[in-house]
């Protein structure tokens, strides 16, 4: 089975056996990867009942929720991972979410597309309109980020709240890139951090 980009980062990144909790996991194609691959006791939280049904018929333990309210119910360092890939720009409170994460999980692997790449910029400058792309395929109407964010925004965050970056990769057309000028050609960035 072939990961999204990011995803594949993300697991081959994470320790063998590890308890990994996948928060917005989808149809939970990374959790079945760690599972097979990892030997991972992985768990999933997602707010689409449609992918929780894909999900449970993969044979993994998912369950229906929200991460801008259910995360609260999970005990503290209770997963040595916790994973938030393309979702973070959907939360409503992703500040609340993100302290959660590094509360629930040792780690957490976080993942987002990076609204300052330079085609966002160009369709911004050069269309006046918001991006539609192969990675952002909503319209500004129907999409469900909410929060755009950008590399350097998120960098910021971190190091203004004390978080530690333990590792950073950056992708450009699902192909990882280097760090250099990563806000301006990078696509989509994955962080592991630490608190």
């Amino acid at each position: 089975m072939s990961l999204r980009p990011d995803l594949a980062i993300i697991a081959d990144h994470v320790a063998h056996g590890a308890r990994v909790l996948d928060v917005g996991c989808g149809d939970g194609a990374l959790m079945a990867a760690l599972r097979d691959t990892r030997g991972v006791d992985a768990r999933g939280l997602e707010i689409d009942g449609g992918n929780v049904a894909a999900a449970v018929s993969r044979g993994l333990s998912v369950i229906q929720g929200d991460a801008d309210v259910d995360l609260a119910d999970y005990p503290d360092a209770s997963f040595d991972y916790a994973i938030l890939s393309q979702t973070l720009q959907t939360a409503r409170r992703p500040d609340v979410v993100l302290d959660h994460l590094l509360r629930i999980g040792r780690q957490a692997f976080v993942s987002f597309p990076n609204f300052a790449h330079w085609r966002v910029r160009a369709s911004l400058l050069w269309g006046g309109r918001m991006p539609v792309t192969p990675l952002l395929p909503e319209r500004w109407y129907d999409t469900p980020n909410i929060h755009h964010l950008t590399i350097d925004d998120f960098r910021s965050f971190v190091a203004d709240r004390g978080i530690v970056v333990e590792g950073a990769w950056f992708l450009s057309r699902g192909v990882e890139t280097s760090s250099a000028a990563a806000n301006f050609r990078a696509e989509h960035a994955v962080f592991l951090l630490k608190h």
